[in-house]
């Protein structure tokens, strides 16, 4: 059973009186990437923890797969990936121990060709035998989406994944999810970065007051620089003539 798309329908979460999420709709589709937008506190991190079935939704529905399965079972829990914003890496451990952990962990089997070619796909062929520990955070950062990777995942979740990353990570995680998305990955992602989001995303979805308060889609064959103007616009708070507006609702 594949695990694609992602929906999660009109999906609530509060704490005691405190409403993180409210009415959230949102799709992800195989071969897509999707972006969250917006401030701090906004809801991304709560959302993305619901979609990755770590959290319990107060309200709505979260679905998987065509058939929409509400709960996964381990079997399919294997075909999800989640990075989260702490890279929960083991410092004493190399960068080719970290990957071979998980994939023992995991019951899979790539061998060290394998998982060598997971680490000079994030640019770490170099490092393979370094301590976790000894990296730099960008490096750290690169190393927990090359471990997100074993298994060739369908659904990839992922916590702003260009935190700590110079010019060249940045570059190496864009090859690394539209090379993902070609695969057919369903891809859902926050970030502040919106020069990134830009250049690997499909669509962008701005969080506010824990709801959806506009969106924004790339057109058939538009270009980065194209898109690049309406992503800033939304990641900035400001609704762009091409973005979908969303009523919100007086707070409770």
């Amino acid at each position: 059973m594949s695990i694609a798309p992602l929906a999660l329908q009109d999906l609530g979460k509060r704490y005691g009186r405190l409403a993180v999420l409210r009415a959230i709709d949102l799709q992800v589709a195989s071969g897509e990437i999707v972006a969250l937008l917006g401030a701090n506190g906004c809801g991304k991190t709560t959302l993305l923890s619901i979609a990755a079935g770590l959290l319990a939704p107060s309200s709505g529905t979260r679905a998987y797969g065509p058939t929409r399965v509400v709960e996964l079972d381990r079997a399919a829990r294997m075909r999800l990936a989640f990075v989260a914003h702490s890279t929960q890496l083991y410092a004493r451990l190399s960068a080719l121990e970290n990957l071979e952990l998980l994939a023992s962990l995991r019951g899979d089997a790539p061998g060290r060709e394998g998982l060598a070619q997971l680490l000079e796909r994030v640019g770490l062929s170099h490092a393979a035998d370094r301590a976790a520990g000894t990296f730099s955070r960008g490096m750290q950062q690169r190393l927990a989406i090359a471990r997100a990777l074993i298994g060739a995942p369908e659904l990839l979740l992922l916590d702003e994944p260009f935190t700590a990353l110079d010019h060249a990570g940045r570059a190496i995680l864009t090859q690394v999810l539209l090379a993902e998305r070609a695969r057919g990955a369903a891809i859902l992602l926050s970030s502040h970065d919106l020069d990134a989001v830009a250049q690997c995303c499909d669509r962008a979805v701005l969080l506010a007051d824990g709801r959806i308060a506009a969106q924004t889609q790339r057109e058939r064959g538009e270009s980065d620089d194209a898109f690049a103007p309406r992503i800033r616009a939304l990641g900035l708070g400001r609704a762009h003539a091409h973005a979908e507006a969303h009523d919100r609702e007086p707070a409770p």
